[in-house]
């Protein structure tokens, strides 16, 4: 009996060794973004598990604002040491064979180590592998790396936003532009906030969240121009620029600076964490009611106001720069490829003394914001940041991850402008880069994920992976280890079907156009085959249709990918969910383009009457797709406006800003053609079709 219930407590003890047995495998480790340096030599003796509870308890810490002690934390060791020659955010991360040892000369460089360190544990955990042997110096190239939040059309869930918080620290964004419009319920202006907008105090939660993790949220309330969400209203109609326009202010109006000041002075209530107050300024001309000012002096006297009133509250104001350089005539340079340096330069000789002229106007203590979301790396580009800073101003860039696209984001996720305007910046040793998120046109927040966590990347690191590494990269934080693999890309091969479905039911017209419209069904959406002309529509719309074959075999693979995705995926399972239903939406056009081709080119009454029987259950189709895409974007998002929300006059056509209802601007073109195929009178022709 002695002897059996020693075998026994062996088993047991053999069995419990084996659970706690540090993995021998060898992992691949992908941290991002990617370090200054990381070398790796070796496996250890750490347990992953055991080093994962130490990362959480130390980010624990962090938030709560501890300071990160020694021997709190078993095998990590945490060295706060300011003689370490460390720059501010930098760090020191070694994994040894028994112990992580992290030096940072400031708690951020200290929090910043920790979120590598749970990037390595967490891929070791995927991969049932070991920690590695490895030493980690790293710092960031860039200091400020700010991602722009544009919430002027819609809102998502308030959880979302407290989890977009956590994503972004694990990226090391530090940054924040909130453009916020009507989404905070001002207090001393409660007209202008709309009745879904956030109160002062849920909007500072949000920013103490952030700022707990290393992110500082910073204001952007537009003016001069874009002022549609105040110029709208009944009570601020005096204030306008053009009366008949609510696009602009009139900056020589007093009452204009009352209203501006009293929503600066709520959204920095909501966001105290702030370091800058982004006052706007873009795509603006005005008179000053039929002043005789010309419209440079006119902006630069709005800016000089507004950037006082930054500077008495201890905030540095940023300005959109584009209007000063559009009104000097040498916008147009930083657009064109085509131009060569000495081309430039003749322009710029040229225009520049319309600048020169103003210069002492242009206030000191701005940073002025050089965007471009199509071509930093041009020569015009180039020389507007410089005439700047010639001058003795402030320049920051801005890149973005979201301009003009319908749907999704295109151009891999805009990689190769972010990469450049990131590289540009770093080699001109400015301060940050910010990535606008425009909500224009308002496609699902998780499709931003790729393009945030590009920029990340090249902020922090610099060039050290191509495009088609930092894709892989993404993957693997994003979703697994598993899916690092090519197999499982699919972002890039849906751009360009997405790109086809925006006007692929049209007639050569933008979706986005549709509303200024007297008859969007006749004038706008594609006419349908005739019955007396059987082949004619087909031949017609051959390159469409060829479009559309082309995008449905892609599509069809792009599914099965991401079903595979799914299937693989460790975490964010609904970013997933919702690139399936990007696909399925550009698979309807599809699908319905070779249906009336189908029915097109019946050869008999009975096969047309079976293609029009398809054709007329579309309606049905995409009422259950519009039902089962709802469902999965509204578990994070918004989807409709308050049913009192006042529309503003759309000066710039931003498909979001054209209905009360999400499907109604979303899917405006889908609904106008499945009206359309129900109501069309030669779909109820029949025949001899041999005979025609």
């Amino acid at each position: 009996m002695r002897l059996f219930k020693t075998s026994y407590l062996l088993i047991i003890l053999v069995i419990l060794a084996s659970c706690t047995t540090t993995p021998k495998k060898e992992g691949d480790f992908m941290i991002l973004p990617s370090p200054s340096s990381m070398e790796i030599s070796g496996i250890s003796d750490l347990s992953a598990s055991e080093i994962e509870k130490s990362v959480d308890r130390a980010k624990a810490d962090f938030i709560s604002g501890k300071p990160l002690e020694v021997g709190k934390y078993n095998s990590v060791i945490f060295s706060l040491d300011e003689q370490s020659g460390l720059k501010p955010e930098a760090y020191q991360l070694d994994i040894s064979a028994d112990e992580v040892s992290i030096t940072a000369s400031s708690k951020e460089g200290l929090w910043y180590a920790a979120i590598t360190l749970g990037q390595l544990v967490q891929d070791a955990l995927d991969q049932d592998a070991a920690l590695p042997l490895i030493s980690v110096k790293d710092e960031p190239a860039l200091m400020y790396r700010s991602v722009h939040l544009d919430v002027k059309h819609h809102l998502e869930k308030k959880d979302y936003y407290y989890e977009m918080m956590d994503r972004l620290a694990d990226l090391k964004i530090n940054g924040i532009i909130l453009e916020i419009e009507d989404k905070l319920a001002f207090e001393k202006q409660p007209l202008v906030g709309s009745s879904d907008a956030w109160s002062i105090a849920e909007w500072k939660k949000l920013s103490d969240y952030a700022m707990a993790r290393n992110i500082r949220i910073s204001p952007l309330v537009q003016g001069l121009g874009h002022a549609s969400f105040i110029l709208k209203h009944e009570e601020y109609k005096d204030l306008r620029d053009d009366p008949a326009s609510d696009w602009a202010f009139n900056p020589l109006n007093d009452r204009t600076y009352e209203v501006q000041f009293d929503l600066y002075s709520d959204a920095l209530a909501a966001f105290p964490h702030a370091q800058y107050l982004h006052v706007g300024g873009d795509e603006v001309h005005t008179t000053g009611r039929g002043s005789d000012m010309t419209a440079l002096e006119l902006q630069l006297t709005w800016l000089n106001k507004v950037s006082a009133y930054a500077e008495e509250q201890g905030m540095v104001p940023i300005f959109w720069d584009d209007m000063p350089l559009q009104n000097a005539g040498v916008y147009g340079t930083m657009f064109n490829r085509n131009l060569t340096e000495a081309q430039v330069d003749s322009i710029w000789t040229e225009n520049e003394p319309k600048l020169n002229k103003y210069v002492d106007m242009f206030p000191k203590n701005c940073v002025y914001m050089r965007w471009n979301y199509s071509m930093p790396e041009t020569p015009g580009n180039n020389r507007a940041m410089k005439w700047f800073t010639d001058h003795g101003f402030q320049v920051m860039g801005a890149t973005a991850g979201q301009t003009r696209w319908n749907l999704m984001p295109l151009e891999e996720s805009n990689t190769a402008n972010i990469r450049d305007f990131a590289l540009i910046s770093i080699d001109n040793k400015a301060d940050g880069l910010l990535l606008t998120l425009w909500d224009d046109d308002s496609p699902h927040f998780e499709l931003y994920n790729r393009g945030i966590a590009i920029f990340a990347e090249y902020t922090w690191a610099g060039q050290k992976r191509t495009s088609e590494e930092l894709h892989a990269a993404f993957r693997q934080r994003w979703y697994g280890a598993d899916l690092a693999t090519t197999d499982y890309e699919f972002i890039n091969e849906l751009e360009g079907s997405v790109s086809f479905w925006k006007n692929a039911l049209l007639n050569n017209k933008d979706r986005n156009r549709l509303r200024s419209m007297d008859n969007p069904m006749q004038e706008a959406v594609l006419e349908l085959p005739e019955a007396n002309a059987p082949g004619e529509w087909t031949e017609k719309n051959k390159e469409k249709l060829d479009k559309a074959r082309a995008s449905q075999q892609v599509v069809d693979s792009v599914l099965d990918k991401i079903e595979a995705s799914k299937k693989a995926a460790l975490r964010n399972s609904h970013t997933l969910e919702v690139y399936e239903q990007v696909a399925k939406v550009t698979q309807f056009s599809n699908k319905s383009l070779l249906l009336l081709a189908e029915w097109d080119l019946a050869k008999t009454t009975e096969e047309r009457e079976a293609a029009k029987e398809k054709l007329l259950n579309l309606e049905g189709e995409w009422k259950d797709q519009l039902v089962e895409l709802e469902k999965v974007y509204g578990e994070t998002r918004e989807l409709n406006k308050p049913d009192d929300y006042i529309l503003d006059q759309d000066h710039h056509v931003h498909l979001a800003n054209q209905a009360i209802k999400f499907a109604d601007w979303q899917f405006y073109v889908e609904d106008l053609f499945l009206q359309k195929i129900k109501e069309g009178n030669s779909l109820e022709m029949t025949g001899d079709l041999e005979n025609k």
